[in-house]
Parts: structure tokens; sequence; C-alpha cells
């Protein structure tokens, strides 16, 4: 399966229909925008966590844009809201395709869920779950929701609670969700199948203008994102394009993580399991020093 190097991720070139008819398989599926990827320059949890996906699609028509301008074009844009209902459209005769939805506000879900389930004509949804503020710290409210999922008998999980979390909490329970076998991190996707929320039309997100349709339709809420947080990307991609992009996380060892301390000039070892662990932000470490590091490591 071809990738799309942008930034620090790799994305998975492939369609809707090709990824549809590989999750019979099972998996786990990321959407990546440019909020996830600027995250992804500063949260290095998320960016261990985001590694462990089996499938990381475009979400975004400016990732398009940006993977135009280094000529490694994306062939289609694959959103998270896009996809739950390609989903549970393709499988919709699937009995073994039962999904439980996880976010959304209390009457949220189940109406996503009536809707979803009139319009398979089965009840392909399960069963739902609209978590607390804050449920991803509270342990035993996770534990509740792995019970409610477990006790379902929900085949795919489809959680929007948005990022990181969606993504940190599939990465943390997934091993406690035996009978599991397809995860999708869904964003707002409950919202919009609720129809509590408007998608944007069809033409805005075409040309990559659903992130300003967002922005006024929820101001208060996004215009750090959209306005402040996500202008770095276009310097990024830029740097890419010049070969000058310096990824700030370095993982040269499949068994070994390693992170580069400019205080100190120290390199310092990292079990690469405790993703969860409090880590600094690193620099990124020329190769001879990470092969020379490698080797004092492995002779010690």
């Amino acid at each position: 399966m071809k990738k799309v190097d942008l930034l620090n991720i790799a994305i998975d070139n492939i369609s809707t229909v090709e990824l549809l008819n590989k999750l019979k398989e099972g998996g786990i599926v990321f959407t990546p925008n440019v909020d996830h990827l600027i995250k992804l320059q500063k949260d290095e949890n998320f960016y261990q966590v985001y590694n462990s996906a089996t499938y990381k699609v475009c979400d975004s028509q400016i990732l398009m844009y940006a993977s135009n301008f280094l000529n490694t074009p994306i062939k289609e844009k694959i959103s998270g809201s896009d996809l739950l209902p390609a989903f549970y459209q393709y499988y919709k005769h699937d009995q073994q395709m039962k999904i439980f939805l996880l976010g959304a506000a209390p009457g949220v879900a189940q109406k996503a869920q009536e809707k979803i389930n009139r319009q398979v004509g089965r009840n392909m949804i399960v069963s739902v779950y609209s978590p607390s503020f804050g449920f991803e710290n509270n342990e035993q409210e996770c534990e509740e929701i792995i019970g409610k999922i477990n006790d379902s008998g929900a085949t795919v999980l489809a959680i929007g609670v948005g990022a990181p979390k969606q993504e940190k909490w599939i990465y943390k329970y997934k091993d406690k969700l035996p009978q599991v076998k397809v995860f999708l991190a869904v964003g707002a996707s409950l919202d919009f199948e609720a129809q509590q929320k408007k998608r944007a039309p069809k033409w805005m997100s075409e040309v990559g203008l659903e992130w300003f349709y967002r922005l006024s339709s929820e101001p208060k809420r996004l215009w750090k994102r959209y306005l402040l947080d996500s202008i770095p990307f276009f310097w990024l991609i830029l740097l890419q394009k010049l070969q000058a992009y310096k990824e700030p996380f370095v993982f040269r060892d499949s068994n070994t993580a390693f992170k580069y301390t400019k205080k100190n000039k120290n390199l310092v070892l990292i079990n690469p399991d405790d993703i969860f662990a409090e880590k600094i932000p690193i620099a990124q470490v020329e190769e001879d020093e990470i092969q020379t590091a490698i080797g004092n490591i492995r002779q010690k």
C-alpha cells in the first residue's frame, strides 16, 4: 500500500472503497487533518499513538493541496464524517458488523443510533454512550465504558470525542475490547449523523473551505485552532518541500526510542511501551549522533 509523507506522518494513499474492503479484516483508522499534524509536532505521546494505527487516511482538502505541492498527490480525501456513513452503508447487510457509538452530548448519540439503524434497516448500532467531560482521566468511567462495549457484542467502535482524546483512548483500551475488530476515530461525526450540527456545503469542502464554515459556526471554540494554531503548518510544509523540515521526535531503531535533549547534550533511552509517561519534546538529532548513541547503549 502506497504512502505519502506529510511532515512526520505517513498517510495511506488509498480510496474509500479500498479502505472499506480492507476493514473486513479489521484495523484502527485515524483521519489526519491540519490540526492533528500540528499536534503531532508537539505531543510525543500522540505521535506514538498515531503510529499504532493500521490506516491513516487524509481528512482534509488542505492536506490534499499540500501533497500536490510536494509532488506526492493523495488520491482521495476520506474524512471521519464521510467514513462513518460510508462504513455503515458498505456493511449494512453484514450481520457481523455491529457498531458501538462513543461520544457526543447526552441524547445525541441515541439520535444518531436511531437514524442510522433506520437507514440500514437493522439494529446495526447496538449501543451508545455519551461520556462525561474529562472522562478520559476517570479510570472508573473508562472501565464502565469498556464493560458496556463488551456487553453490547459490538465488533466496531466508532468514537467521536475529538483529537487527541479519541486516538489515545483507542490505544490505551483496545486490548480490553477483544470482540472489537474495527476502531474508527470519527471526530464530530456523531453530531452530524444526529443532525445536531450542520456540515459544510459540499462545494466548500471540495475547495478546502470547510474550516471556514466550521469557524463561522463555532467561532468561540474554534478561532484559536484555525486562526493561530494551524498557521505554522504552511511553513512546515514549505520546509519539507525544501528538504529542511526536521522531525521533532526521532525513532530510528525498531526496538528502542531515543530522545535528544539540547540542555545537556545527552541522548536518553525511552521505554517505547511507556508512551503515556511525561516527556519533553525533542530537537532533531544528527544521524551520526544517533548511531553512536545506539552503539554505546547496545554495548552496555
